[in-house]
């Protein structure tokens, strides 16, 4: 299956408008309605899955701008199973964002579950403006309970297009047992998640826990990393990660997704 969506976002009368929103199956995207949006400065879409999805063969797209001075939450309600395909042909999902100078995207999907003989690749790329802001999580889990993990690549690239050089390029893989079982992995465990926060002040220096650490990046922005036995502690270590970001906890109250 083959799909290419669209969404495009601007400022306009003291709030964030949605100006585009083109969907096609497996991936549909639903704008929040009603008083709530109405009431709210920031644009928040939902990614809903309208097919089983990604499954070996699918070629599925995504495009998000954001314009100078708007916000948008992209957000996903259920966590995806990347399934095998006849003849297990490789899946693919490529999301490409922009974001306009002072501009803020918060790009939310659910967990991502690589099940048993599943080929997923995936893309990223994040291009910023001038004091825009990025929030993009990916939580990986490696196969279903009592299931190996199929294989998993992925390529995430942010570049600030104000200054003209990346901030983060990284390279993500599942699938071999080996590099799970790596201290420098996933040290045996099922899930790991990655947050990437270029929004204000980041930590003079990085932060760790119980398997989370926080790191400063070379331009500006932090990387989040999380690795546990489920999705739920994983995202618990996630938060407590970003919780340590001056930036992020700064603006919480105004920019947090609803």
């Amino acid at each position: 299956m083959r799909a290419r969506s669209r969404i495009v976002v601007e400022w306009d009368g003291g709030r964030s408008v949605v100006r585009e929103l083109r969907s096609q199956p497996p991936l549909s995207l639903l704008p929040q309605r009603g008083t709530a949006a109405s009431r709210s400065p920031i644009a928040t879409v939902h990614m809903v899955g309208s097919a089983t999805t990604p499954l070996g063969g699918d070629d599925v797209e995504l495009e998000v701008v954001v314009g100078p001075g708007a916000d948008l939450v992209l957000t996903g309600v259920a966590a995806t199973l990347a399934l095998p395909g006849q003849g297990e042909p490789t899946s693919r999902l490529v999301v490409r964002l922009r974001i306009g100078d002072g501009g803020g995207l918060q790009y939310l999907p659910e967990p991502t579950v690589i099940t048993r003989r599943a080929n997923h690749h995936a893309e990223l790329h994040a291009e910023l403006g001038a004091g825009a802001r990025l929030r993009c999580r990916e939580v990986l889990v490696a196969g279903r309970n009592v299931e190996t993990s199929g294989r998993f690549r992925g390529h995430i690239r942010v570049v600030d297009a104000a200054a003209g050089r990346p901030l983060l390029v990284q390279a993500q893989e599942l699938g071999d047992q080996t590099l799970h079982d790596s201290a420098a992995h996933l040290a045996g465990r099922r899930v790991l998640g990655t947050e990437v926060l270029v929004w204000g002040e980041d930590p003079s220096t990085g932060l760790a826990g119980a398997w989370w650490s926080l790191t400063p990046l070379a331009g500006r922005g932090s990387l989040a990393s999380a690795v546990g036995a489920d999705a739920v502690t994983t995202g618990r270590g996630l938060a407590r990660a970003i919780a340590g970001h001056p930036g992020w906890t700064a603006t919480t109250l105004t920019t947090a997704a609803p």
